[in-house]
């Protein structure tokens, strides 16, 4: 195989930001930049999310119940890349973000325009990254979208030229 062509192909599938934040039973929190997430079925509603095994957001999403996908707005960049970095937890900020605990117990972040908080249904381990699989059980958005709801979410690509994940 072309390792070249395998990897800038695989980089040519969009991708969205979110932040995925978790607490475990014990109270350990983590919250981090993802990209590689799906929704995978209508009924119930399920997504899959991709999460680097041995990283610490890994560790607690492997002890928690449940989790929330925080979904990025255009303009969001600096959110993104506050959370590239390890979980500070300050009072009630995340990373310096504000955050609350929505109905799962999850962090929700205050300030962008739509969450999905999720019960983790199943975890698959195959390969470098393991795939949590949740069940949407709420969800929030901070006003209805005028157009699209997809043209509103920040993407890897709005990142710049020289931000790449996967391939």
């Amino acid at each position: 195989m072309d390792e070249h062509a395998r990897k800038t192909a695989l980089r040519m599938i969009p991708y969205g930001l979110y932040v995925l934040t978790a607490e475990s039973s014990d109270g350990e929190i983590a919250a981090a930049t993802v990209d590689w997430v799906t929704q995978t079925s209508f009924t119930p509603p399920l997504v899959v999310v991709g999460v680097k095994v041995g990283s610490g957001t890994h560790a607690v999403m492997s002890k928690s119940e449940a989790f929330a996908l925080n979904i990025l707005g255009k303009g969001q960049q600096g959110v993104a890349y506050a959370f590239f970095k390890p979980t500070k937890r300050e009072g009630q900020s995340l990373n310096g973000e504000a955050f609350y605990k929505g109905s799962t117990g999850a962090p929700i972040l205050t300030n962008v325009p739509a969450y999905v908080e999720c019960k983790r249904v199943e975890t698959v381990d195959i390969g470098d990254h393991s795939i949590f699989v949740g069940e949407v059980v709420d969800a929030g958005i901070a006003q209805v979208p005028a157009g699209r709801p997809d043209a509103m979410t920040l993407t890897l690509r709005d990142l710049g030229e020289k931000v790449f994940y996967g391939g």
